[in-house]
């Protein structure tokens, strides 16, 4: 009696089945094969062709959070503001030593001659430090970030297509910083609980600060 080919050790193959009779099962120690299903689209390939998600930043990173920001803010202003201050306090007091003098005409001419200029110029150091520490600012923001923000290794960019803002539009999210102060300056908490991380002078300007990191 013949088992079929003597190379075969599972016997003879059966005969392929006619087109559109239902499939036998395969004979014992061969593996099934799964045939793909009539019309169902292949599975996209990881990283190729896939759309980005609504609402993911557009930039490197995800978004910012409310703390690094608030540190970025911190930073800013002690760079714009903290030599003003120092500037003023100086000049407070050198204004209040004249008080000593009252009722000595002399003597208050004579502190007159050496505070006064000293006053002066500290009020114009002041004015000139806070107005050219925003400006700077103001262009390092525009360009990305500003030194607070390189420093906490944030970035500010434009929703629509992850770009810096430039200058201009940096100034007008600055005059749109206004809406975030009113009521209670809750526009400045926004972040920490927004999907974006975003202040209400973020929404207006469609701008986002994501992570550099």
């Amino acid at each position: 009696m013949s088992f079929g080919d003597p190379n075969n050790p599972y016997g003879q193959q059966p005969p392929p089945a006619p087109y559109g009779a239902p499939q036998q099962p395969a004979p014992y120690g061969y593996p099934q094969q799964a045939a793909p299903g009539y019309g169902y689209p292949q599975q996209p390939v990881p990283g190729h062709g896939l759309p980005q998600q609504p609402g993911m930043p557009v930039g490197p990173g995800a978004y910012a959070s409310w703390g690094s920001r608030f540190g970025a803010f911190l930073i800013d202003f002690l760079v714009a503001g903290l030599v003003p201050a120092l500037a003023f306090i100086v000049a407070i007091f050198l204004e209040q030593s004249l008080q000593g003098c009252l009722g000595d005409s002399a003597c208050q001419a004579e502190r007159e001659k050496v505070r006064v200029p000293i006053i002066i110029a500290l009020l114009v150091i002041a004015v000139l430090w806070a107005v050219i520490a925003n400006i700077v600012i103001l262009v390092k923001e525009g360009k990305g970030a500003s030194p607070g923000k390189k420093a906490m290794k944030i970035r500010l960019i434009r929703e629509e297509n992850g770009q810096p803002l430039g200058f201009g539009r940096a100034l007008l999210r600055r005059i749109c910083h206004g809406l975030d102060s009113a009521p209670c300056s809750i526009g400045y908490l926004w972040p920490a609980w927004d999907a974006k991380g975003q202040t209400f002078a973020d929404k207006v300007m469609r701008t986002v600060v994501v992570s550099t990191e």
